[in-house]
């Protein structure tokens, strides 16, 4: 297995990196008036979950590792929530392509939490 040198590494970084490339794309045709409300909030939680991926890549603590993975985890959920609306609201015509994406992150940044929590399980 190779060793891990940067956060861009991380495989759950590089799905959310990707997830958050595809939240951009999907929220370019929102509605104007959502430009301050669903999209600018879809944006703000997708770009939090490989920013606190990045930032928690580098703490020493392990303590402080895996809580700003669990805040990733919480922004991957809110996205969740994002994508089912904006579907609901008929913003997105199809929601496969991000559902699939966010899945296997979500997959990914479990395990990767799972993997560091047991380091520090005696």
């Amino acid at each position: 297995m190779k060793k891990t040198k940067t956060f861009e590494d991380i495989l759950a970084w590089q799905k959310a990196h990707k997830f958050v490339l595809l939240v951009y794309k999907a929220t370019k045709s929102f509605p104007k008036e959502e430009t301050f409300g669903l999209s600018s909030q879809f944006r703000r939680a997708a770009t939090s979950i490989p920013a606190n991926i990045a930032e928690g890549f580098k703490k020493t603590g392990i303590k402080d590792k895996l809580r700003f993975f669990n805040i990733a985890q919480g922004s991957l959920e809110e996205c969740r929530y994002y994508i089912r609306l904006s579907k609901d609201l008929d913003y997105i015509k199809t929601d496969e392509d991000l559902k699939n994406i966010i899945q296997e992150t979500s997959k990914l940044l479990n395990g990767y939490c799972r993997v560091i929590a047991k380091s520090i399980t005696p």
